[in-house]
């Protein structure tokens, strides 16, 4: 049976105490927490690599973005196709153009643009849907959240490097 570690004690009291912060912030400004909230989840799912930091964020953005532009899309194509084929058909070329192009320019084609995507039509059913709005909490919280585990991570750091030097 694993054993409670003091390290991720530490580290879940500062991470709800970001979170909280996060929350409370959002909710002042009225703005939707969900987008910087993936950013966390996603980061912590990439186990807090920074190297995944840049397609989390640009592509949890062009996620957003293309509600924008599927709304754009369907306004030329629903009058030809039909509201329904129209929206199938942006959907598939969305989910080809991530399949196709995920390799040649990884930042703004992989999973999270889709799992945004996805999350922001959703969330756009929602009365009053902000798009722009949603894209701002997403880049600048989803960022300031990365920036608040990493600099939870590095108080823990800091907090055994006293403690290994009290130890000798």
């Amino acid at each position: 049976m694993a054993k409670l570690s003091k390290d991720r004690l530490i580290f879940g009291v500062l991470l709800i105490v970001l979170i909280a912060l996060g929350e409370i912030i959002l909710a002042h400004f009225k703005l939707a927490t969900w987008p910087a909230f993936m950013v966390m989840i996603f980061f912590f799912e990439a186990h807090m690599d920074m190297k995944k930091a840049p397609n989390i964020l640009v592509g949890g953005l062009f996620g957003i973005a293309n509600l924008i532009i599927i709304k754009i899309f369907l306004e030329a194509a629903a009058p030809s196709l039909g509201l329904e084929l129209a929206k199938l058909l942006y959907v598939l070329v969305f989910v080809y153009a991530i399949v196709a192009l995920g390799e040649v320019v990884p930042v703004l084609f992989n999973n999270y643009t889709f799992m945004y995507f996805l999350v922001a039509a959703v969330a756009a059913k929602a009365p009053d849907p902000n798009v722009f709005s949603w894209m701002g909490v997403e880049v600048v919280g989803g960022a300031l959240f990365i920036a608040g585990i990493l600099g939870i991570v590095k108080i823990l750091e800091s907090l055994a490097k006293k403690k290994s030097i009290k130890a000798q």
